[in-house]
């Protein structure tokens, strides 16, 4: 295999990169966001989930265009919007602009349905679910750097003596968390330059000469010799005169149901494991078990610690050890992992002791704690209600991880692991396989039409996880979520046993011919 095909392969899946940053900066702004400009649980998930909602938008859209200006103008610019989001979303001088900047960021977010689109149709067989799964590799190492950046700027308000001090404060602490993502949106840009266009949607234009040119630089010669001839042929069997409207149709009309199915189950299953409730407010999610804000930022970098080594691992191994077993076991992990998270949830209780109401009074000297000893609460969502009773709603956010951190008794070490295991867990199976997957079991013909489809069943799960999690965070309590997640999850694993075939070390056409 020619290196080009790794190069080109690794310039589009930079986007993964670019993707991972964006969807994870925001995490660390949360609490920066919501006392600026006063937000309650429902504008907070709405900040947050901005991009979540724009991207179900912008894949309405994205079919037609993969499929009439190609994969590689299509990329180029959703690069150009990342970097405009960022731009944006980092002068935000109000929530309406802030919410408008990241939904803008949204319409880009459909990189990953398209980079796997692309790497799909330039890989061969016996490395696809590699360079597809080099997609999510890079998008864990965004969300890695994103966690890793929020706790260096978290630092360096709290260190006079760091080089930035004088640069970064609590009040604009957010503002350079997501201004952090303009450099790498703009290298991407530039990057995207140096690849050329997919050869199977040359084929499909009819632009043989240019695709065999294309894949004279992917490929050795003969082998080009041969894809060509095939692509061809495969082109030739349909029919290339369909607009978008009819194809989609045929997409749901067609023979063969089981891919539709598949197709769904996965997309449905990979977001609804609550995967973005944890990725997307992992300080939030650290902080209910009462660590402190501090803490709860340097267990958000573990996540990216444990999703970077089991990305890698699924990497080596989605090739060798195959889809279906990898998904299967991951799943039922995942199960174990959010059911360990509910125990120790539920174990949870909340009271003040005087030591307590002291470091809170020192803390914060402008509020009188001393109600609060001696009273015992039984769970996050009664204790929440009366905070908020006591010192009323935008009071409650500023003083929310103090609060918990001083009145919290549960097994936080154990939710911890609960946590970490889960990421490994998604990370190694559901996670990487729902790309290659979507990017494997779809004739040429439907795939403009058919990823993007998809893609918008994932994004629109994904959505309502992000919008509403800290609305439930508030009114279910952290137990009751938990248990939801790990409910679903193995629902998700049985339904998963049933239906996914193992598809890998199989050419798209012949994994397309196997559904019919």
């Amino acid at each position: 295999m020619n290196k080009k095909s790794y190069l080109f392969s690794f310039i589009v899946a930079f986007g993964g990169f670019v993707f991972g940053l964006d969807a994870a900066i925001i995490s660390g702004t949360v609490n920066f966001i919501s006392v600026e400009f006063g937000l309650s649980d429902l504008q907070i998930g709405t900040v947050v989930s901005a991009p979540g909602f724009g991207v179900i938008f912008a894949l309405l859209a994205t079919g037609f265009f993969v499929d009439k200006y190609g994969r590689k103008s299509t990329l180029l610019i959703i690069a150009f919007l990342y970097l405009v989001s960022a731009i944006l979303s980092a002068s935000a001088p109000n929530f309406t602009f802030l919410v408008a900047a990241r939904f803008l960021g949204g319409l880009a977010f459909t990189s990953l349905s398209i980079a796997a689109m692309y790497i799909g149709e330039i890989a061969p067989a016996h490395l696809r679910g590699k360079l597809v799964a080099m997609n999510q590799v890079n998008t864990v190492v965004g969300l890695s750097a994103a966690y890793f950046i929020n706790y260096f700027i978290l630092s360096a308000t709290q260190n006079s003596d760091s080089f930035i001090a004088p640069y970064i404060t609590n009040e604009n602490a957010w503002r350079w968390m997501l201004g952090s993502e303009i450099l790498p949106a703009l290298v991407w840009f530039l990057l995207l330059f140096l690849v050329p266009p997919s050869p199977r949607w040359l084929v499909m234009k009819g632009r043989d000469e240019e695709a065999y040119q294309t894949l004279k630089l992917l490929y050795p010669l003969a082998e080009a010799d041969k894809s060509i001839i095939e692509l061809k042929q495969s082109n030739d069997s349909t029919d290339q005169t369909l607009g978008f409207f009819q194809k989609l149709s045929l997409l749901f009309n067609t023979n063969s149901k089981k891919v539709l199915w598949l197709a769904l189950a996965v997309s449905i299953i990979q977001p609804i494991t609550g995967i973005n409730a944890i990725l997307f407010y992992a300080p939030t999610v650290f902080e209910q078990s009462g660590v402190g804000t501090d803490a709860a930022f340097t267990q958000a970098a573990y996540i990216g610690i444990v999703s970077l080594i089991f990305t890698f691992l699924a990497f080596i191994l989605i090739d060798k050890v195959g889809r279906r077993p990898l998904t299967i076991l991951g799943l039922v992990w995942a199960s174990l992992s959010l059911g360990i998270c509910t125990y120790g949830f539920h174990k949870a209780t909340y009271s003040f002791t005087e030591n307590a109401i002291n470091n809170l009074s020192e803390q914060h000297p402008a509020y009188d704690f001393k109600s609060l000893e001696g009273k015992l609460y039984e769970s996050d969502v009664v204790f929440k209600a009366e905070m908020k009773t006591i010192f009323g709603q935008e009071s409650y956010r500023k003083l929310e991880s103090d609060l918990l951190s001083q009145s919290a008794n549960l097994p936080a070490t154990l939710i911890l692991v609960g946590i970490l295991m889960f990421i490994a867990a998604f990370q190694l199976s559901i996670g990487p396989v729902l790309w290659v997957i979507l990017s494997e079991i779809f004739p040429t013909h439907l795939r403009g039409v058919a990823i993007p489809a998809f893609a918008f069943v994932v994004s629109l799960v994904s959505y309502l996880v992000q919008q509403f999690f800290p609305w439930q965070l508030t009114q279910m309590g952290a137990e009751n979520i938990f248990m939801f997640y790990a409910v679903v999850t193995t629902i998700g694993a049985a339904v998963l046993i049933k239906i996914l075939p193992e598809t890998k070390n199989k050419t798209i056409e012949e994994i397309a011919n196997s559904f019919k």
